[in-house]
């Protein structure tokens, strides 16, 4: 069991370690620029959609629904059009649980007289046992935990972001990414998700908490991450060691 283990692991240990001696020296590479459609991880989004309607008729009229100017609107609406997500997340949470449980039990069963068999119990029966006395149990449990969560997050980002479906009601489905290298480590930002077009402000940006299924990914890699990073043997051990 061991060596197949070991006949698994190291193969996987001596490629990584391979592609990162490959790159040993260099900073991490930048992805390139593409259509996230192409990505063969894309897979367009089904929302529930209410059930079409007929537009409203405005004849003679130049407005057109849903414009915020007269001449034109400049928000993002099309397959393409680029609309900045401002993330802003300031998160705090805490909760304290304690439970305390106790338990004490005590039984006792006897048989001094059964149908008449009293005078054949010294026969039935292993010498110096007492018939009333036959059974006697009892137990004690206790349970005290106490459990506590402290978290407190901020992240401040601006990500542009493109258009890539039209959902049959009209709500867009954005998504985009942002990556930026400092020296050897690079730093990714993905986001994604699905907005209305009346939530887009004039300047053309939308909140992140009115994204719906909104994803959003902030990480990194290269040198302070390999760092920071556990490697695969102890990872390995963390999942299958039971201490």
């Amino acid at each position: 069991m061991r060596l197949a283990f070991l006949a698994v692991l190291l193969p996987l240990a001596a490629c990584s370690g391979a592609e990162r001696l490959s790159r040993l020296g260099d900073a991490p590479e930048m992805a390139g620029v593409t259509n996230p459609t192409a990505d063969p991880r894309w897979r367009p989004v089904s929302m529930p959609m209410p059930s079409p309607q007929d537009p409203p008729l405005a004849n003679n009229s130049l407005w057109r629904p849903g414009s915020r100017t007269f001449l034109r609107d400049q928000r993002a609406a099309a397959v393409g059009d680029i609309v900045t997500v401002l993330v802003s997340i300031q998160d705090e949470a805490e909760l304290e649980n304690r439970t305390i449980r106790s338990r004490d039990n005590s039984e006792g069963m006897g048989l001094p007289r059964l149908l008449g068999l009293e005078s054949s119990y010294a026969r039935l029966l292993p010498v110096g046992v007492d018939p009333s006395q036959l059974i006697q149990a009892s137990s004690t449990s206790g349970v005290n935990g106490t459990g506590a969560i402290r978290r407190n997050e901020t992240v401040t980002l601006r990500v542009a972001a493109t258009v890539a479906q039209v959902l049959p009601n009209g709500n867009l489905v954005v998504t985009g990414r942002q990556q930026v290298r400092v020296n050897s480590e690079l730093r990714d930002l993905t986001v994604g998700g699905v907005i209305r077009p009346q939530d887009i402000a004039s300047d053309n940006t939308v909140q992140h908490d009115r994204m719906a299924e909104a994803r959003i990914s902030y990480g990194g890699r290269g040198q302070v991450t390999d760092v920071q990073t556990p490697r695969y043997g102890q990872q390995v051990l963390d999942l299958i060691l039971p201490f």
